[in-house]
Parts: C-alpha cells; sequence; structure tokens
C-alpha cells in the first residue's frame, strides 16, 4: 500500500510503471538466430536456474536474457521444422550458441548435435 501511495504521489499508476519496466527488462527474440544445441544428460532432475527441476521430456530451453515462462518459437532452418519452448534455465554457456534446447524440443525439430536455428518470441 505504502508503495501505490508513494506511485501516487509522483503520478505514477503502478500498473504502468510494471508493465514498462517489464517490458524495457524482456528483451525481444524476434529476428535472433544463431546455432542451437540441446542438453540432457546429466542435468535431468536437477534444478534450473529458475528453481524447477530440469525434465529432458519437456519441450524448454535455456537462454541468456529472455525472461523464464517466455515461449520462444524456434525453428530449424536446415529442415524449416519449429517447436514452442518455454525458457526455464540460463546458458547457453558455449559462445555462438543463443539456445539450449531440451532433448524433447531438439528431437521435436530434428537437432541431434548443433543446428542453425532462428528465434521468435511467442
Amino acid at each position: 500500500m505504502i508503495l501505490g501511495v508513494r506511485l501516487a504521489v509522483l503520478g505514477l499508476a503502478a500498473v504502468s510503471y510494471f508493465t514498462s519496466s517489464s517490458a524495457e527488462a524482456a528483451p525481444k527474440a524476434a529476428g535472433q538466430s544463431g546455432a542451437a544445441s540441446w542438453y540432457g544428460p546429466g542435468f535431468h532432475g536437477r534444478l534450473t536456474a529458475n528453481g524447477e527441476r530440469f525434465n529432458t521430456h519437456a519441450l524448454t530451453a535455456a537462454h541468456r536474457t529472455l525472461p523464464f515462462g517466455a515461449q520462444v518459437l524456434v525453428t530449424n532452418k536446415t529442415n524449416g521444422r519449429s517447436v514452442v519452448v518455454r525458457i526455464n534455465d540460463r546458458g547457453p554457456f558455449v559462445g555462438g550458441r543463443v539456445i539450449d534446447l531440451s532433448k524433447a524440443s531438439a528431437r521435436a525439430i530434428g537437432v541431434s548435435g548443433v543446428a542453425k536455428v532462428s528465434l521468435t518470441r511467442v
């Protein structure tokens, strides 16, 4: 309540303040492209950066900057196959890669190692 009063004194609406700041803090993945890899062996069941258990069979992914819970359309540029994944972890930590997919996500678009992909936030 005190925060709402302080924002009112400043002439700011709490809703627009939080909407504005979250939009600025959430980078868009539209037009982003690069290499994708997948991870899973040895990580299944371990905690992800957002605190949930990693499930290699779920359609999830790791991205360096997108907010947790963001939905991203990942398209394999080689075969045109796409999958929508939910960001729940941070990474990849290998240079030149833009996203790390769970095994299920990678399998859905035909990635068995490293592949060129494009990302679009949905």
